[in-house]
């Protein structure tokens, strides 16, 4: 069984056809990089995926289960662009908590999940400060603790170095490569999907153009430039 299965998807946004019968599987483990130009459908994948937008055709499945429009499914985990729209409590420790709360958890397995997550994130120092006068860098962590904590089967990272500096970029580079869960990084930053992926899924007018080896798609110069896109430098 896939971990997620879109099969056959349609989606239009006013009269733009955004998916035209796309088709993807991905399994258990793996790590995805979701590239393509503004504008190519990314960010509107991962929110159908999570079941906030609705296909008007086709089906999303996640670990065997039928996504639909309004449900809330804790297998998955969606980490947005901007951390500032995932992070609304006053203090870091109510963020990254509220998620295992609405879980109906007792107490003890929240604090528990609290602790463990600070650890693997690298937080624990922040855990009493205000969420909102937090560097880039640590609101984008304390985000990512946020979804950690309902321990989801995948997450999806929407542009997740974006306004990052380089020291804040290198930590989190760090922290994908040794992530457990399934994940799909939707990224311009591609030397980050050249360090973290192991597949490449290349997307442009609604359908999947490429779909493997990171190294091979995004050294393909004719390829990447039909695609508004560039080859990143280390693999010129």
């Amino acid at each position: 069984m896939f971990t997620l299965s879109i099969n056959n998807l349609f989606f239009k946004y006013n009269k733009d056809l955004v998916f035209d019968d796309l088709c993807l599987n991905i399994r258990e483990g793996e790590k995805v990089g979701l590239i393509g130009a503004n504008g190519s459908g990314k960010t509107t994948l991962f929110l159908s995926i999570c079941g906030i937008l609705a296909p008007d055709k086709g089906v999303i499945s996640l670990l065997g289960k039928v996504v639909k429009k309004g449900f809330f499914y804790p297998e998955i985990g969606l980490i947005f662009q901007n951390p500032d729209d995932q992070l609304f409590c006053h203090t870091v420790k109510d963020d990254i908590i509220f998620g295992a709360q609405n879980l109906g958890l007792s107490s003890l397995e929240i604090e528990e999940r609290f602790i463990d997550v600070l650890r693997e994130t690298g937080v624990e120092y922040l855990q009493n400060r205000v969420s909102h006068q937090l560097s880039g860098g640590e609101k984008c962590m304390v985000a990512i603790a946020s979804v950690l904590i309902m321990r989801p089967k995948m997450i999806l990272y929407d542009e997740p170095s974006a306004n990052l500096d380089l020291r804040a970029r290198r930590r989190l580079i760090k922290f994908l490569q040794s992530c457990q869960e399934t994940i799909m990084i939707s990224s311009h930053d591609l030397e980050l999907i050249t360090e973290v992926c192991d597949r490449t899924i290349l997307i442009n007018n609604g359908k999947i153009i490429a779909d493997g080896d990171p190294s091979k798609i995004m050294s393909n110069k004719s390829l990447m430039e039909n695609n508004c896109l560039e080859v990143p430098a280390s693999l010129k």
